[in-house]
């Protein structure tokens, strides 16, 4: 918007100042292409400060581990090798390969010296047992299982895992 003055021939306005008739530059507003510069670093800060609101909006919080979910899922998933009780004496499957018995899921304080493995159980289910030279590795990747299955995201599997290690840990011999 441009101001005249009549009395003193004075027009301010935009980046221009005219004093009679001569231009002169106004001081306190930025030329055109500082002003092209500001507005696209005030854009691109909105932008990632809309992208980043956005991220951590998609991330639901974190939700404490439920063991009566992780029996549930351990009856459904675990109880058919390792055995409703988690010692190990569930027959497996026929069609599985092995003969062998799982391992008894109530010792596993026991064998790692009195503390709980959370990161390894976690690692096994999420991720399974190294597979042997020869064959199928002897547990399911219960982390893609849960994902392919129930159409499920990271978050929600991620919850599945946490509700099977709390359960796992309810059933810890003393």
């Amino acid at each position: 918007m441009l101001a005249r003055s009549a009395r003193t021939g004075l027009t301010i306005g935009g980046d221009r100042t005219t004093v009679g008739g001569d231009m002169m530059r106004n001081s306190r507003t930025p030329d055109r292409g500082t002003r092209r510069v500001l507005y696209s670093a005030a854009m691109v800060f909105a932008l990632a400060g809309s992208m980043s609101g956005r991220c951590a909006a998609q991330q639901p919080p974190a939700k404490k581990a439920v063991p009566s979910a992780g029996a549930r899922l351990y009856k459904a998933n675990c109880a058919v090798c390792h055995g409703n009780d988690g010692k190990g004496n569930g027959p497996p499957p026929e069609s599985s390969p092995f003969t062998g018995p799982p391992p008894d899921l109530t010792t596993l304080t026991k064998r790692h010296d009195g503390k709980f493995p959370d990161e390894y159980v976690e690692l096994v289910l999420r991720n399974g047992t190294p597979a042997p030279n020869h064959g199928p590795a002897e547990m399911p990747v219960w982390g893609t299982i849960f994902k392919a299955t129930t159409n499920s995201d990271k978050a929600q599997v991620s919850a599945r895992i946490q509700n099977l290690i709390s359960y796992l840990k309810s059933i810890q011999a003393k």
